[in-house]
């Protein structure tokens, strides 16, 4: 019986071990991905009526997805716009943790400039009274290394000087309290559309063309 009884107590307690760093395991905020594709064709409907998408071309972010968790005025105001979710930070990290990439099949033009097809690090210079979106070819960190200066891990060591692309964005209200941020291609089409923002009752877009 008392051995019967251990080995109870043993599974008992592996299963609490196993179920508790299981729980912690789980991001704060979770990785998200933005994507659309562009350029491909739809077939003929078959003899069951279905159609299927061919040659598109992807155009993709991925970010971390934090969220409000009770907290307002998240962006704050005033002489503290921004500090907030910057953290320390010289710019935003359009998200949470890692630095948030695009990466692009196609080239595109943003703020009449040409973005060539490729990886790039993505922020955010939250200024009211309206952002600007930054686009960079800074080398960013895949784990965290506080002993790295040059690579960037989220916004923290950005360097300006590999900057691609800095545009204004239009800031816009969303018709709801957004919990979790939120990054989303808008009005697509082949020609292209917006990359749009949003997080508690603040939006904001930037226009993009996609070129051949």
């Amino acid at each position: 019986m008392k051995l019967a009884k251990s080995v109870s107590v043993t599974v008992a307690l592996f299963c609490l071990a196993v179920f508790v760093p299981a729980q912690e395991r789980r991001p704060l905020s979770p990785i998200g991905v933005a994507a659309t594709q562009v350029g491909g064709k739809w077939s003929a409907p078959d003899k069951d009526g279905e159609r299927t998408y061919t040659g598109g071309k992807w155009i993709e972010i991925t970010y971390g997805r934090p969220l409000l968790r009770g907290r307002t005025n998240i962006f704050g105001a005033g002489a503290d716009y921004g500090k907030q979710v910057n953290a320390g930070a010289p710019l935003w990290r359009a998200g949470a943790n890692v630095t948030t990439t695009l990466k692009t099949e196609v080239p595109l033009e943003i703020g009449g400039k040409r973005l060539e097809p490729g990886e790039y690090s993505m922020f955010v210079d939250l200024k009211e009274p309206a952002w600007t979106l930054v686009i960079s070819k800074q080398p960013r960190q895949e784990k965290y290394d506080a002993n790295e200066k040059s690579k960037t891990w989220g916004a923290y060591n950005y360097d300006p000087k590999f900057d691609v692309i800095r545009v204004p964005m239009k800031m816009v209200t969303p018709a709801f309290s957004v919990d979790q941020f939120t990054i989303a291609f808008v009005d697509m089409t082949d020609e292209g559309g917006k990359i749009g923002m949003a997080w508690e009752k603040t939006g904001a877009v930037a226009p993009f063309k996609v070129l051949s």
